[in-house]
């Protein structure tokens, strides 16, 4: 079987076939913002041709998108209408309590200032529910005629429906849709109890909001790439991954594209975890540096952590949908360096992006960015990029970095471009440390994977400051995100709101409840074509102690629901949160809040396949030797050091090599450092370690 993978960053699009006889081949081109789907379509025909298939010979296609973040963080989404519940009409507006600023009068809140749903648009129509989902106030029909009709005479491209309790009976918001359908068929529905089935009013009507928001021109976007995949027959359907590091058909991210949000982010954790398992060192923290941002996971012993729902965000507004705890910062090779008016000497988080890009790529950039610091470091030559086919120009580089840094600091060519580099990596270990120390992990028990085309280049000067014990740089780890949507199954999580105590807990509801779940994600499975001998259920639910107002997921047991089960689920709680808080009461019941239920449906995962075995003498891989920039510690001046550079193709199992060194190949750079070793493993990732 020929599986795809496409990764769509800001920068470049990557992409990477895998075939079951464990041959890989992969691609990177840069991004075609304006229509991401070109710069896919394109990089799939060239990367055929590099395998010497025909692109329908491609049975399965994978692919993590930003389409749908970018819309949020560029606050250009649809025109959206709401429908909701007399007297919460300004739940958007209000929101929570908490503020950026808490002692300021004087601020613009972002979810009033970009607003999802302006209030002129936010129509309340008389209806009511209690929390156990009883009708107090039946749904006033032609109250809903009335306001739809509005709505379409303002032209709103999608509307959304949230009412009050509706997550314990969406009978109320399921009658509105079908009204919708007759007085504005076409229009893009989004209804809380389908997108956000739990308690929590403005986190639920924000996460409805956001999907409407996103919704039309990201849905466009996946049936404009279902439709070009199809007609190129490239597999039978375009598999998306969510934010929940799933997979998901492009029927189901069509009808809830807020659960793409940070789609491409979580396959590079997935891919991370993939290769420390590969390596045998499963707890891994991920490095992913690409053009624009930097992405940071921790996953413990190969496994992802899932945020808290009230920290799920993008950008400025909740999306209380699953996401995998990964942090993004604005630190990439095209960040901008620059003194500000203060003299402050500033990385990032400006980018240059992929157009015009670093100064060195001659597409009209003036300003310095990392990717130009390290060429005037030596690390990158002109053979550096996409193995020498895309062209740069290194003195375009210095020019950047001498007129825009050295001159401006009084500073000499070599320390102005040090500084680019350790402003950044400082930048990224302080994000590390954030994501480890401060949530009880010690990274010193980890093992860093450096990913993206930047990662490798920063990676080992990380792991010095952080004392993490190893860098793995995967055999392709320019691609990595796009290796990681070949390694999860495709996934349906279905939440709902129980409110049960451990003390006194409600059986039959939980039954009933679970049973209910379990048989949604079964049918959204079979709906996929998923047959039921690959479908399993996982089920899991959010604590809390009486009294707090947060919960923490802790997986839940299979088997019957009992009093024994709930007792099992508790003592799981109390273990969490005693490794969460460093305190646990064992004597105090439990609030068992929110249930899910996760079904998976396996789907055929990629293996990495030995290479050829050789000796510990690594000097068959060096091309060339370069006078590069390295320095012994952070204090030391940086020197110039005749510095190898090994062609990465020519490794072999075994291989080892002390740095400074410098190792080339199509989709990345990797820098070994002073003091540090080298070793090429069975499957071809470089492990690098202090040297004994």
């Amino acid at each position: 079987m020929k599986r795809i993978g496409v990764d769509v960053g800001g920068t470049f699009t990557d992409l990477v076939l895998w075939d079951d006889d464990g041959t890989v081949t992969v691609h990177k081109t840069p991004s075609t913002n304006h229509d991401p789907s070109i710069g896919t379509m394109d990089g799939i025909e060239v990367l055929a041709q590099r395998a010497g298939i025909d692109v329908a010979d491609i049975e399965m296609f994978f692919h993590g998108t930003t389409v749908a973040t970018n819309i949020v963080l560029e606050h250009n989404g649809s025109d959206v209408g709401m429908i909701t519940t007399d007297g919460f009409r300004d739940l958007l507006h209000i929101a929570r309590k908490k503020r950026p600023l808490n002692y300021s009068n004087y601020q613009d809140l972002p979810w009033q200032k970009w607003q999802l749903v302006p209030r002129r648009n936010r129509r309340t129509v008389p209806e009511r529910m209690d929390a156990a989902g009883n009708v107090l106030t039946p749904l006033d029909e032609d109250a809903v005629r009335r306001e739809v009709a509005l709505l379409r005479e303002r032209g709103v491209e999608a509307i959304a429906v949230a009412f009050l309790h509706a997550y314990r009976n969406p009978t109320h918001e399921q009658r509105v849709r079908e009204i919708i359908a007759e007085e504005y068929p076409g229009v893009f529905v989004s209804l809380s109890s389908d997108v956000a089935s739990q308690y929590r009013e403005y986190e639920r009507f924000s996460t409805t909001a956001l999907n409407a928001f996103v919704g039309p021109k990201t849905s466009r976007y996946i049936e404009n790439l279902a439709g070009k995949a199809k007609a190129a027959q490239v597999g039978e359907d375009v598999h998306l991954m969510t934010s929940a590091g799933g997979l998901v058909t492009s029927r189901s991210a069509s009808e809830v594209p807020v659960s793409l949000l940070t789609s491409g982010v979580v396959a590079g954790l997935l891919g991370g975890c993939f290769i420390g398992k590969a390596s045998g060192y499963p707890s891994v923290i991920t490095l992913d540096v690409g053009g624009t941002s930097a992405d940071i996971g921790v996953a413990p012993d190969g496994k992802l952590r899932m945020k808290h729902l009230l920290d799920t965000r993008i950008g400025d507004y909740h999306a209380m949908v699953p996401m995998a705890e990964v942090d993004t910062i604005g630190a990439g090779g095209g960040s901008i360096a620059s003194i500000d008016e203060g003299g402050m000497f500033r990385v990032g988080p400006r980018s240059a992006g992929a157009m015009p890009g670093p100064a060195c790529y001659n597409r009209g950039g003036t300003e310095p960015t990392s990717t130009d610091a390290m060429v005037v470091m030596g690390w990158l030559g002109a053979d550096s990029f996409l193995s020498g086919t895309m062209e740069v120009k290194p003195e375009l580089a210095t020019e950047a970095v001498k007129t825009h840094i050295a001159d401006k600091l009084g500073a000499d060519l070599e320390h102005a471009a040090m500084g680019i580099f350790q402003i950044l990596a400082h930048s990224m270990t302080e994000a590390i440390s954030l994501h480890s120390v401060r949530k009880g992990y010690d990274p010193r028990e980890f093992s860093l994977v450096a990913e993206g085309g930047a990662g490798p280049l920063y990676a080992w000067q990380i792991a010095e400051h952080l004392g993490i014990p190893r860098v793995i740089v995967p055999g392709h780890p320019g691609i990595t995100s796009a290796v990681g949507l070949l390694t999860t199954d495709v996934r349906y999580e279905v939440p709902t709101t129980v409110w049960t105590s451990s003390a006194e807990p409600d059986l039959e509801l939980l039954r009933r409840e679970m049973d209910r779940l379990a048989d949604q994600a079964v049918a959204q499975l079979r709906a996929d074509g998923i047959a039921d001998e690959d479908i399993t259920l996982e089920r899991s639910v959010d604590c809390r102690y009486v009294g707090q107002g947060y919960e923490l997921r802790v997986p839940a047991p299979a088997g019957e629901i009992t009093a024994e089960w709930v007792e099992q689920t508790a003592a799981t709680f109390h273990e969490v949160h005693g490794r969460t808080y460093s305190q646990r009461f064992d004597d105090k019941p439990v609030q068992l809040v929110n249930i899910r239920v996760t079904g998976v449906g396996a789907v055929e995962h990629i293996r990495i396949s030995e290479i050829e075995k050789g000796d510990a003498d690594a000097s068959g891989a060096i091309k060339t030797t370069t006078q590069a920039l390295f320095w012994k510690n952070d204090s030391a001046d940086p020197e110039w050091v005749d510095t190898p550079i090994y062609d990465r193709a020519l490794f072999k199992a075994g291989n080892t090599f002390e740095g400074p060194a410098i190792v080339q190949q199509f989709d990345s750079t990797t820098i070994v450092g002073i003091g540090q070793k080298a070793t090429v493993d069975a499957v071809g990732h470089i492990i690098i370690e202090r040297s004994a």
